[in-house]
């Protein structure tokens, strides 16, 4: 029997995907945004569960591997007291509860960059003391960029893993896989993509205006030739600023929903159901599947998947069959 696992602040699946391909079997989902959970069906078949924090853990089925990509909130007097109590009132905390309820084998984290030295490090070194110290569990971690696995886009995570057992775990080396923007730009684009005439004039104005200054803020503008590009936000909806693509002849303009999910290491049947806003926004929240794809494979041995089937991984989305697209897509704004 293959390996169970949970998928908590799901957002739209990317952290799944490599473990789907794995061979695991997915036993619990919760995310509660309306939209991302539209998408998060219509591509698994699932409909998640709401709010993390309005279900009991004793409520989740046993699993084998937990998955959470956990927004990151400041503990109330962190490091203080050192312990459990310290990230009372926090997501942190509703994830070692389930932790504590479960004890998995594993634990999958993922966060911002600046989860490391959030609060001058005492968040990061609250959450590794929770996980060692209260849980008994066996911590490794690592920043890892998604320009060092394929993907073209300066996108820096950090993973943390957590194992129950001793196990000689180590992160993937960066593959050298080198980038390119163009390989993932669309040949034919609809003009309503490029940016207004007001947009780029005021854009430029401002750019120019900090740079007298001194200061770096500003929009981004690559082309086919770059070899990245900057991190999609959430907020990418709002007017793409931090990644313009140049255009011969007109205004820059911004990624298309479909363009965004490569940006991402999405599979290319990804499914897409909401509108353009909501995909930038769910896009821009999602991690880069290639790079969750490595931590997967170096902890495939630790869940007993057969090393065959992870050198033999040929990923073929095939979402189940679903009603999704009739009965939710009305709902989108």
């Amino acid at each position: 029997m293959s390996f169970t696992f949970i998928d908590l602040f799901a957002g739209i699946g990317g952290i799944r995907i490599p473990f789907d391909e794995l061979g695991g079997k997915c036993v619990f989902t919760s995310e509660w945004d309306k939209f991302a959970q539209i998408t998060y069906k219509a591509n698994f078949g699932e409909q998640p569960h709401g709010d993390i924090t309005q279900i009991k853990p004793s409520e989740i089925p046993s699993f084998d591997l937990l998955l959470a990509g956990f927004p990151c909130q400041p503990f109330s007097h962190a490091g203080l007291k050192k312990g459990f109590e310290d990230t009372r009132g926090t997501l942190f905390f509703n994830i070692s509860e389930i932790i504590k309820q479960h004890k998995p084998k594993a634990v999958f984290l993922e966060n911002v960059r600046g989860l490391l030295s959030h609060d001058k490090g005492r968040t990061f070194a609250t959450i590794k003391r929770v996980l060692e110290e209260e849980l008994g569990y066996h911590v490794f971690y690592k920043v890892h960029a998604a320009k060092d696995f394929g993907v073209p886009q300066n996108r820096q995570r950090i993973f943390i893993i957590a194992l129950r057992d001793e196990f000689d775990f180590e992160f993937a080396e960066p593959s050298g896989i080198p980038t390119r923007v163009g390989d993932i730009l669309e040949k034919n684009v609809d003009d309503k993509y490029t940016i207004s005439d007001k947009l780029w004039e005021g854009a430029k104005r401002r750019k120019a205006g900090h740079k007298a200054k001194g200061n770096g803020f500003g929009y981004s503008v690559v082309n086919a030739d770059s070899p990245y590009t900057n991190t999609i936000s959430a907020r990418y909806y709002k007017d793409g600023s931090e990644i313009w693509i140049e255009q011969k002849g007109k205004n820059p303009r911004k990624l298309t929903p479909r363009e965004a999910a490569r940006l991402q290491g999405f599979p290319e049947n990804f499914k897409i159901p909401v509108s353009d806003g909501q995909a930038y926004k769910q896009f821009g929240n999602a991690v880069a599947v290639p790079a969750i794809r490595s931590v997967a494979r170096q902890l495939a041995p630790y869940l007993k998947v057969q090393p065959e089937h992870v050198e033999n991984i040929v990923y073929e989305f095939s979402p189940k069959e679903t009603d999704v697209q009739i009965a939710l897509l009305p709902e989108v704004a």
